[in-house]
């Protein structure tokens, strides 16, 4: 940076990027990979959630890590976010609950209800 004008330039950019990352397409699948989702086995569901996705051919989903979701007693945690339904959040998730929620959530659309935080 040699310049006001670089750092403008960087700025720009910046923003440009955040946007990008903002918008987001089809359905988001996040799920709490800070030391207490791992602790409690996030990292067998992230694995398990990206496994069943590309294993059923399913494309305008995308699935990212995120750290700590806030509410550690209840990990792991997965949120799914989608134009149609907004933010989900599941709560003590394990493989076999992450499958269900590939099934019935991302392919059938339908909430797993005894999954939710608010049921917890």
């Amino acid at each position: 940076m040699k310049s006001l004008d670089d750092l403008k330039n960087i700025r720009e950019n910046t923003y440009k990027n955040m946007d990008v990352r903002n918008q987001e397409k089809g359905t988001r699948i996040v799920v709490g990979m800070a030391t207490c989702g791992i602790a409690a086995g996030a990292k067998d569901v992230l694995n398990t959630i990206v496994s069943e996705v590309k294993s059923k051919g399913i494309t305008d989903v995308e699935v990212v890590m995120t750290g700590c979701i806030g509410v550690c007693i209840m990990e792991p945690i997965v949120e799914v976010y989608s134009a149609e339904s907004g933010k989900t959040t599941y709560v003590n998730i394990d493989t076999e609950k992450a499958k269900q929620i590939v099934d019935q959530h991302i392919i059938n659309g339908t909430v797993v209800e005894e999954l939710l935080i608010e049921n917890n």
